[in-house]
């Protein structure tokens, strides 16, 4: 099983960067969230097989019991595995993190990996490489932003402010633990909990086509946030930003390379592209919310409504 990036100290840090408090049951990190009215949820993302059985109620119990301390409605759950709870109904609500996505085995050689790619894939990376496109380590975060803001209008697709993502860079060092807990120090560069966030570029004639913000973490290269611009779109930047990001991911000794996220009917040119690359499609359970005040749960729930109609 993939370790997630999203319970690791290094998001954790990331998360306390953007302003919210977070927590950990049993090692699992919770992130508190505010809603209208001065309610709050926990919300914890990508939930590994750990909890189980007799320990799923015990957990529940344990996030129930601070969420009662911190003003908290519900828990926002993403479990990797099928969760079984019967003390606490869950609800399937939308997803917050993608529920489905290719991953790359990348144990497997750069030829063989080219050979389960689709042809018109490798024929893109061929290109690229042969017109130039150079691809570069950066921390410009405006030009990121820039690509960023064309792509969210074209696509249609919804951003994070700018200083999410100029925070996001910053998470790179050493883990300082919130307040209110004992103060120490943990190193983000642990032998099996590395934890990078970098930004690259894909450059043509001194010209930024394709952006990607990657997640480097334990065993896996997660590409977590992309844009491009259509300018010199026959150029195929972000197949070379790509392939340039698998074999580094090789070259450093990661396992897996995750496009992280996909979805037929939401983003079809986006699931065309990642498909391209080959890999293996995972489906996890979706999101659900464990309610623990069924009457402000309702109110909020109705809230959601009226905004969406107004």
């Amino acid at each position: 099983m993939i370790k997630s990036f999203l319970q690791s100290q290094g998001w954790e840090k990331f998360q306390n960067s953007a302003g919210h408090q977070t927590f950990r049951v049993d090692g699992i990190l919770l992130v508190k969230k505010e809603l209208p009215l001065g309610k709050r949820y926990l919300y914890a993302p990508c939930v590994e097989s750990k909890i189980k059985n007799e320990k799923t109620i015990i957990f529940f119990d344990e996030v129930k019991k601070l969420a009662e301390k911190e003003n908290c409605i519900f828990l926002r759950i993403e479990p990797i595995d099928k969760l079984q709870v019967t003390s606490y109904k869950l609800r399937k609500v939308a997803d917050v993190q993608p529920s489905t996505t290719i991953i790359l085995d990348l144990k497997k050689s750069e030829e063989e990996l080219l050979r389960d790619m689709h042809q018109k894939t490798r024929y893109n990376i061929r290109l690229a490489e042969k017109k130039g496109v150079k691809i570069v380590e950066s921390n410009d975060i405006d030009k990121f932003w820039q690509l960023m803001s064309e792509t969210t209008e074209r696509d249609g697709f919804r951003a994070h402010e700018k200083q999410y993502y100029a925070k996001m860079l910053k998470v790179n060092g050493e883990v300082a633990l919130p307040t209110g807990r004992q103060a120490r120090s943990v190193s983000l560069q642990g032998n099996n909990d590395k934890f990078e966030i970098k930004l690259y570029l894909a450059e043509y004639e001194n010209k930024i086509l394709a952006a990607g913000i990657f997640i480097f973490y334990n065993d896996t290269v997660t590409y977590l946030h992309g844009a491009s611009t259509h300018e010199y779109k026959n150029i195929m930047a972000p197949y070379a930003l790509h392939w340039h990001m698998i074999k580094l991911a090789k070259q450093k000794g990661f396992k897996y390379y995750d496009f992280y996220g996909i979805d037929e009917q939401k983003w079809p040119g986006v699931t065309r592209f990642k498909k391209g690359f080959g890999g293996k499609v995972f489906a996890y359970p979706g999101t659900y919310d464990a309610v623990f005040s069924n009457a402000w749960y309702l109110l909020y729930k109705i809230i959601r409504i009226l905004r969406r109609l107004i």
